[in-house]
C-alpha cells in the first residue's frame, strides 16, 4: 500500500485532470466521475471508464465523509495507463476493512479500489495524504 516510483514518471503526460472538492459536497462525486469520463473520452482511453469511474467515486467519497476537510483530485494519463489521486487534509490513514453483511453499502470503498486497481497505495504528505490508484492501459 505504499507509493512508488517507476518509469512513467519520468514520461510527460497527457493534460490531467484536477479538480478541488469542497468539503462535504458530496455532488463532488458525480462532478468528478463527469469530468473524469470526459478526460478519458478525450483521450481515447474508454476502455476501463467504468471501473476508473467507480473507483474514483470511491476515493473522492470517502475523503469527503471521512475527514470533514476538502480535498483535490487529480487524474492523469500516461503512457501505460490512468493515475487517480485524491488528496485531503488529515493525517488520519484510511483502514481496509471487510465490512459485515449488516454494513449495507458502507465500508466496501477500499476493498473495491484493491480488488479492481492495478495498484494503489496512500502516500504522506506535510500536511494530510493522498489516496491513489493506477489501471493500467488496455
Amino acid at each position: 500500500m505504499e507509493d512508488r516510483t517507476d518509469g512513467d514518471r519520468d514520461r510527460i503526460p497527457a493534460p490531467q485532470l484536477r479538480r478541488r472538492l469542497a468539503r462535504r459536497d458530496l455532488r463532488a462525486v458525480s462532478e468528478a466521475r463527469r469530468a473524469l469520463r470526459e478526460l478519458l473520452g478525450q483521450w481515447g482511453r474508454t476502455a476501463g471508464s467504468d471501473v476508473a469511474e467507480l473507483l474514483t467515486s470511491e476515493l473522492v467519497t470517502n475523503a469527503l465523509v471521512h475527514t470533514d476537510r476538502e480535498a483535490v483530485l487529480t487524474a492523469t494519463i500516461w503512457p501505460r495507463g490512468l493515475r487517480v489521486e485524491v488528496r485531503d487534509f488529515t493525517g488520519r490513514r484510511p483502514r481496509l476493512c471487510v465490512p459485515d453483511a449488516d454494513d449495507g453499502t458502507h465500508g466496501r470503498g477500499l476493498m473495491l479500489v484493491q480488488s479492481l486497481a492495478d495498484a494503489w497505495g496512500v502516500r504522506a504528505h506535510g500536511v494530510g495524504k493522498s489516496v491513489w490508484f493506477e489501471l493500467r492501459a488496455a
